[in-house]
């Protein structure tokens, strides 16, 4: 019989029948409230301590390779007061995009050339890390996807991310350039600067 306690806070259905359990131990664990499950075969440790973002936590391990973008990438780095209502990930072009029910996800095809620029990471629960794109990486892509999310959403956190201390525009034309928006993004840097 496996110990709950040799598993780590979060883990996968696989990992546990990996190491010999039984399916009926780790739904034993669930019913009795020892572990939560995340998502569809992501369980948590009852005990663990609180997750900062369990939702992308979760996804992370039902999607790997995808990176918290958009909207949900807004939302990490504080330049957006905005909720999703779905995760926002992007998938690599020509990858099979993850199919999840919960948490709600909105997968997104970036060009797989571009797809680790600006990669970051966030401490999504102590000492458990999930890919997501850096805060000038992210107001690119709203930049870019601004007819899509809306450009009132692009300029508010372009405007946020300007504001604060150690804002770099250089780096945001940068990424811009690589992700085919300066244009759009050297005119909306100067109406900012301008006031």
């Amino acid at each position: 019989m496996l110990d709950l306690a040799e598993l780590p806070n979060t883990f996968t259905s696989g990992t546990v029948l990996g190491l010999g359990a039984h399916p009926r131990e780790l739904y034993g664990w669930r019913d009795a409230g020892a572990i939560v499950e995340l998502s569809r075969g992501v369980f948590r440790k009852a005990d663990a301590p609180a997750a900062t973002y369990p939702d992308l936590l979760a996804l992370a391990y039902r999607a790997p390779s995808a990176i918290v973008c958009c909207v949900s990438a807004a939302a990490v780095h504080d330049l957006t007061d905005e909720l999703p209502v779905q995760v926002q990930v992007a998938v690599p072009g020509g990858a099979h995009p993850p199919r999840i029910d919960h948490p709600p996800t909105k997968v997104f095809r970036f060009n797989a050339r571009t797809f680790e620029l600006g990669l970051s990471s966030v401490q999504a629960a102590p000492g458990e890390h999930v890919r997501v794109y850096d805060a000038e990486r992210t107001v690119a892509d709203l930049m870019r996807l601004r007819h899509r999310l809306g450009e009132p959403l692009a300029h508010a956190a372009l405007n946020r991310y300007l504001s604060r201390r150690g804002a770099r525009p250089g780096r945001l034309l940068d990424y811009a350039t690589d992700l085919d928006v300066l244009g759009p993004m050297r005119r909306a840097i100067d109406v900012v600067t301008a006031r």
